[in-house]
């Protein structure tokens, strides 16, 4: 063949490599079937929802610099993002290599020789050699792809992963807070207890009571006390479990607020079809099933002939031998071709495998979207239930608070007993506790409602080292 023929050769065959591949198929071409039965409605059916934009910044609305310190230090030190970082790492390191496979492979070969060098060539010289696999059938590039998407679907899982650290950061901030303040309580009330000890005690000494009420009054402050231990306990593994998280020794001596904080205002919902786009777990399994379809296409293209160029130029001399145009360097250029011919049905088995992967991939992505619009309902539901509980709540402790103060009146002038106070302050203990425990509540259900929503947090990732190492 002819230089004129030769290059004519390479122009068509290049054109036809600069073909575009399939583009992958999007979340709406796919979501039906996904979903199955599941329909998304036009509107959250819970009760109360509104439409408006979800927020964007959802750790601010609690107004806590501790808060806000906390989760931008588990952005920075938390060990499971730290793993994540890393996945991101090594993916993006697979793209840079898939990068690679779309230019030509030049190699650089030189060697020595001779009698006395245990080389009985006697060659000496060197020589490049280059050598491009044309992408005629779209192989490596679907290869590429398919490792592109592979690389968008760990970022986005390692953002659903930074949204759902900083969650639990705030929800363990809440109940760490919320356990201060049962311990607080806790020990007001033996305060109280022990008072209520001593005023039977001197009733006891001037002969207006027996020994009865003082022995329920000190029985009850014991129980109070064992109470405050629990507590004690249970705000200590509170704390740790709230170091943990920012990556901490857990020495149980990080400080929280003494006051939890107001529920902000209402919470846009948005739109449920607005819902896929924006949860970075739900667009994680998008890039999934891009994956495999670049994998579908990667299999189809390698049933068909591969074509590479090939290219050299060489200065080699011999000792032994005369060779040819030995004073000037050699140069060569050609092409090669390879049809696979019989491996047993392997390639068109490795079609079947990754079409199948397609089919799980959209099969997770339904099962996450499904989820999904589970969790919103889930949060919204909550959201509003204890926003009622909390006010029944708050009414029940005003409530025991009147009966108390009634009851330890009568108790005081003669006309009740240690009885039905001890068990009024025990019900006013209770009552004044599981109203702590619904204002924590509903913070972290509040929380879970941003989440499940995947509003962000505004809390900017910390670069780790070994992002630090890929700039």
């Amino acid at each position: 063949m002819n230089t004129r023929n030769t290059t004519l050769a390479l122009v068509v065959i290049a054109t036809l490599s600069a073909c575009a591949l399939q583009p992958a198929p999007k979340p709406a071409d796919y979501r039906a079937e996904a979903l199955g039965g599941v329909k998304p409605p036009d509107q959250w059916t819970t009760a109360g929802a509104t439409a408006g934009p979800v927020a964007g910044s959802w750790l601010a609305t609690f107004g806590d610099p501790r808060l806000d310190a906390l989760v931008t230090e588990a952005m920075a030190n938390n060990l499971d993002l730290r793993v994540a970082a890393a996945r991101v790492q090594v993916a993006s390191e697979y793209v840079e290599l898939a990068d690679s496979t779309l230019w030509p492979q030049v190699n650089l070969l030189a060697r020595g020789g001779g009698d006395m060098g245990g080389d009985s060539s006697g060659l000496n010289g060197v020589g490049l050699f280059a050598d491009w696999e044309l992408d005629l059938w779209g192989r490596v590039r679907s290869e590429r792809a398919a490792t592109v998407a592979g690389y968008e679907s760990v970022v986005a899982d390692t953002e659903y992963a930074r949204q759902s650290v900083a969650a639990l950061v705030a929800k363990s901030y809440f109940l760490a807070v919320e356990a201060t303040l049962q311990l607080r309580l806790a020990e007001d009330t033996v305060t109280t207890s022990q008072q209520l000890v001593t005023f039977a005690e001197q009733r006891q000494r001037v002969g207006k009571g027996d020994g009865y009420d003082t022995a329920l009054a000190r029985a009850n402050l014991e129980s109070l006390r064992d109470t405050v231990e629990k507590l004690r306990l249970s705000q200590g593994q509170s704390l740790r479990a709230l170091e943990v998280l920012v990556g901490r020794y857990p020495a149980a001596d990080v400080e929280v607020t003494t006051q939890l904080a107001k529920p902000p205002g209402p919470v846009p919902a948005g739109l449920p079809s607005d819902l896929l786009e924006r949860r970075p777990d739900v667009v994680a399994a998008d890039r999934r099933v891009a994956a495999a379809f670049y994998g579908i296409q990667e299999a189809k293209a390698a049933r068909l002939p591969r074509i590479s160029l090939t290219a050299s130029v060489n200065d080699i001399s011999s000792e032994l031998f005369v060779l040819k145009n030995s004073d000037s360097p050699v140069w060569s250029a050609g092409a090669s071709l390879l049809q696979p011919v019989f491996n047993a049905g392997a390639l068109q088995t490795q079609v079947r495998i990754r079409t199948a992967e397609q089919k799980q991939a959209i099969a997770e992505y339904g099962r996450i979207g499904a989820r999904a619009f589970a969790e919103v309902e889930d949060a919204l539901s909550a959201e509003f239930a204890s926003g009622r509980r909390e006010a029944v709540l708050t009414r029940a402790v005003a409530e025991n608070q009147t009966a108390l103060e009634f009851a330890q009146q009568r108790f005081k002038v003669g006309s009740g007993d240690m009885r039905a106070v001890s068990q009024q302050q025990l019900v006013l203990f209770g009552a004044n506790s599981t109203l702590l425990r619904m204002q924590s509540e509903r913070l972290v259900q509040r929380v879970n409602l941003y989440l499940a929503l995947g509003g962000g947090f505004d809390a900017a990732p910390v670069a780790t080292p070994v992002a630090q190492a890929k700039e």
